[in-house]
């Protein structure tokens, strides 16, 4: 699991005074900086190995913007040519929404899904969620 801190900035509260929803799957994705080091360690686009095919939130409380939260990501499963991942945001003890998000190995060059491989299998595997 990789838990990442955010801290929430004033421009991302609305005006019924929580975190506007918007900014959850923002803050998820933040999270996932350390999944995509694992797949393109120079995080450069030109050696980019992924394509987000799915990505489902839940909204379980409101967050607000006196806390900062903490964003927790784990790899849910991998599968030939695809991973998923599960995230979850927590504002001190209140889990305040929970994420779902699907990727695809891609070879860009030849604009085609393409199985994962051992060695990043293995690197996803080492961070998988416990039953």
């Amino acid at each position: 699991m990789f838990e990442t801190p955010i801290i929430p900035r004033v421009s991302e509260t609305d005006g019924a005074g929580h975190i506007n929803n918007v900014f959850v799957p923002i803050w998820f994705e933040a999270g996932r900086r350390e999944i995509f080091r694992i797949l393109t360690p120079s995080l450069k686009f030109d050696d980019w190995h992924v394509a987000l095919v799915n990505m489902n939130v839940d909204y379980l409380g409101q967050i607000y913007f006196d806390q900062d939260c903490l964003v927790k990501t784990w790899v849910d499963k991998i599968g030939t040519k695809s991973f998923g991942l599960y995230e979850e945001i927590w504002q001190g003890d209140r889990h305040c929404a929970s994420g779902t998000v699907a990727y695809v190995y891609m070879d860009y060059a030849e604009g085609r899904a393409e199985p994962v491989p051992d060695n990043v299998r293995t690197m996803l595997r080492a961070h998988m969620k416990e039953e």
